[in-house]
């Protein structure tokens, strides 16, 4: 490459990667990229050296390093407060993880199935009784999720409104400024609601944790406070894009989508190569804690690692013509989410919420189709999570 990319960039098209990392994908496994503020960082894109880094121990997760990379002002502005999970190395993250774990295994999300069917059906009811159009995210992509961790975690679904708009500042500002005083209105919010779970506890994982650790003091009230957040937050919004940003993509692949409806048991499949496609969380971040010789290079100690996993997911070398949507192809492999000790917590419900809201999406609306054109319609930018703004359908 003769001059360093800049990351995070705009896609062109919502399900592809921005055309303007195309020299990265031709510099694969390991290449230079540079951030808002002109530091030069490594990027990953091949997928095997992706997975070795990512399970590699001398990479680190904690963004109150001085050194760790940050891709905007806004996540610049946040440096200084701890995150739970993403943002912590084992010890530490082991231990919260261990607390998580039982409320996300295959087997409990299997006994969530039909009450995220129920919840897909009441608003498909309402889409219906409404009648065309419909705008999709708000009706249904972003709903469906949003009621589900509400009822895993005990959180109020009458109070979405207020999580779902500090939500959207948090992860696209679009200042420093509405970062900030979002994160300081969910603290405030999940303070108050856990001061009124000590006093009357309900069924949630929230009140098990304000139960049976809180009260223990294995945790601390901040650290309940910063769990609380991260899994309402990344509970709904990561979701809800993929089944706004999956609906658009099978929309303008008709002949895919055709084969989903005649063959309704490739949905798990579907999901899985949907999930590699559109990449929605691209740029996982780490910095160096040692040097690394990795793919004939060596990452110092101090130096940014950012992943980009929308093109990590594109490498020909794993997935054989990548720009390509397949069914058939064995696509489970990829890094959506992640990979290694911090590989998403949520991965099993999400996957369930997929399945469950496009598979009846389109069984109960066998006629939906766009009622924009596709190149008018507004999806999310680069510097956040992937999706669509609005999609405006009918049927």
């Amino acid at each position: 490459m003769t001059e360093t990319v800049a990351f995070p960039q705009d896609r062109t098209c919502p399900y592809h990667p921005p055309t303007a990392y195309d020299p990265l994908r031709e510099a694969r496994p390991l290449s230079r990229v540079s951030l808002y503020d002109g530091r030069s960082v490594w990027v990953v894109t091949g997928h095997g050296t992706a997975r070795d880094l990512l399970t590699d121990p001398r990479l680190s997760s904690d963004r109150t390093r001085p050194a760790f990379p940050m891709p905007t002002e806004r996540f610049a502005s946040a440096r200084d407060r701890r995150v739970a999970l993403l943002g912590l190395d084992d010890p530490a993250h082991h231990t919260q993880r261990r607390m998580l774990v039982p409320s996300f295994t295959l087997k409990r999300i299997g006994t969530l199935r039909p009450r995220i069917q129920e919840t897909v059906d009441r608003l498909l009811d309402v889409m219906e009784a409404k009648g065309p159009p419909a705008e999709l995210v708000g009706d249904f992509a972003l709903p469906v999720p949003s009621m589900v961790i509400c009822a895993l975690l005990g959180v109020p679904y009458a109070d979405h409104e207020f999580f779902e708009e500090q939500s959207r500042r948090l992860l696209r500002g679009p200042a420093a400024a509405d970062t900030q005083d979002a994160r300081d209105q969910l603290d405030a919010y999940f303070g108050s609601l856990i001061d009124r779970k000590q006093k009357d506890p309900g069924d949630g994982l929230l009140d098990e944790l304000i139960q049976d650790r809180l009260r223990e003091g294995a945790v601390d009230r901040e650290e309940v406070i910063s769990l609380a957040t991260i899994l309402l937050v990344a509970g709904h919004e990561t979701t809800a894009n993929m089944i706004s940003l999956g609906t658009f993509t099978l929309l303008r692949h008709p002949e895919q989508l055709a084969e989903l409806r005649a063959e309704p048991t490739l949905m798990p499949a579907a999901v899985e190569e949907l999930l590699r496609f559109l990449s929605i969380a691209d740029g996982l971040l780490r910095v160096a804690t040692e040097d690394i010789e990795v793919a004939g290079a060596t990452i110092r100690a101090d130096d940014g690692v950012v992943f980009s996993t929308s093109v990590i997911n594109r490498d020909e070398h794993t997935f054989p013509e990548p720009d390509a949507l397949d069914w058939h192809r064995p696509a489970r492999h990829h890094v959506a989410f992640g990979f290694g000790i911090h590989q998403c917590l949520g991965q099993n419900l999400a996957r369930a919420e997929m399945e469950i809201a496009l598979l009846s999406l389109f069984d109960r609306l066998p006629g939906l189709r766009l009622d924009a054109p596709a190149d008018d319609i507004p999806f999310k930018p680069g510097d956040t999570i992937q999706g669509m703004l609005e999609l405006p359908v009918t049927w």
